[in-house]
């Protein structure tokens, strides 16, 4: 049997359904569904050169890669490709052929410093090291019952301080943009990125099917969103894509009840569990999804390796 790579067609439901199927798989931690597929393949800055590759064999999606360069950063030079391969699928050559696929295509786009994520597991470590990747930063997935754990109880905000969702500053959603441009600049990361385009912003998350306005809850203080915690759904499962704090708010506490209040929304509204991430040298927000109730499932961590 034969294995192949080519590009993911957007406008083919299989392709999409296979790239979902096949990540969620291989990365159960993750949200996803063909629409965020397409979206973010469809959506993203020109100037990323995102790419979705499949490793398919006899017709099946096997494998993906997610490559882009990391055009947002005042680095350049710096992409990444996250390669993902069905766990029944393995050791057929499809994770080698997407990773020179990939390498490829992001050299010919002056890419010199490749980052990707990997699970750290055996056989996931292994293939990196074997490709010449070496170890960087880490990060946990952390996972929540919300069906059968206890959620802290609700509290009311304090004086000036209101709780509102996404769904109502719809009309205009600028503030929450630079409230996470803000905060995604402070995040740990191997690459620094800087949000400064609007319309990009609007393009790419703010219209992202995964976006869950209403469970998506932000801490307003005197008229400006002061916190949020960004709420994603695949129509089964709850995720937090973003939970921070403006950095003249901090200390306050602020983070906190806006997650609080959106998982309690989430399980009112009928999700049975909740997805996270963290870096594993983030110790205060680690603290804080404990206090939730959150248990580390899994744990990535990042490789890098230069180009040519």
């Amino acid at each position: 049997m034969t294995v192949i790579v080519r590009d993911l067609r957007p406008e083919v439901r299989a392709d999409a359904e296979g790239f979902s199927r096949t990540r969620r798989l291989a990365l159960p931690y993750m949200l996803s569904t063909p629409e965020s597929v397409v979206h973010t393949l469809t959506h993203a800055h020109p100037d990323a050169h995102f790419g979705q590759l499949v490793a398919e064999e006899d017709g099946e999606v096997i494998g993906t890669a997610q490559i882009s360069v990391a055009h947002d950063s005042p680095e350049p030079g710096q992409g990444s490709a996250n390669i993902y391969v069905r766990p029944d699928r393995t050791h057929r050559g499809a994770g080698s052929l997407l990773l020179r696929t990939a390498e490829e295509r992001l050299a010919g786009l002056g890419v010199r410093k490749l980052f990707a994520w990997v699970l750290d597991e055996p056989d996931n470590v292994a293939f990196a090291e074997r490709h010449g990747f070496r170890a960087s930063r880490s990060a946990y997935f952390l996972r929540l019952d919300l069906a059968g754990g206890t959620l802290p109880p609700r509290e009311d905000p304090p004086a000036g301080v209101e709780l509102r969702t996404a769904a109502d500053l719809a009309d205009d959603p600028r503030p929450l943009f630079e409230l996470d441009a803000e905060t995604v600049s402070d995040e740990p990361s191997d690459i620094e990125a800087e949000f400064t385009d609007y319309e990009a912003w609007l393009e790419e998350n703010w219209k992202h099917p995964l976006l869950s306005r209403d469970l998506t809850t932000v801490a307003v203080v005197d008229g400006r969103p002061a916190a949020f915690s960004v709420a994603h759904t695949d129509g089964t499962r709850y995720g937090t894509a973003m939970t921070g704090t403006a950095r003249a708010f901090r200390g306050r506490g602020l983070a906190k009840l806006a997650k609080n209040d959106s998982l309690h929304r989430a399980r009112a509204a009928g999700y049975t569990e909740a997805f996270t991430g963290n870096d594993t040298g983030n110790e205060p927000m680690i603290a804080i999804n404990k206090w939730f109730g959150y248990e580390i499932c899994a744990k990535e961590v990042r490789y890098v390796r230069e180009l040519g």
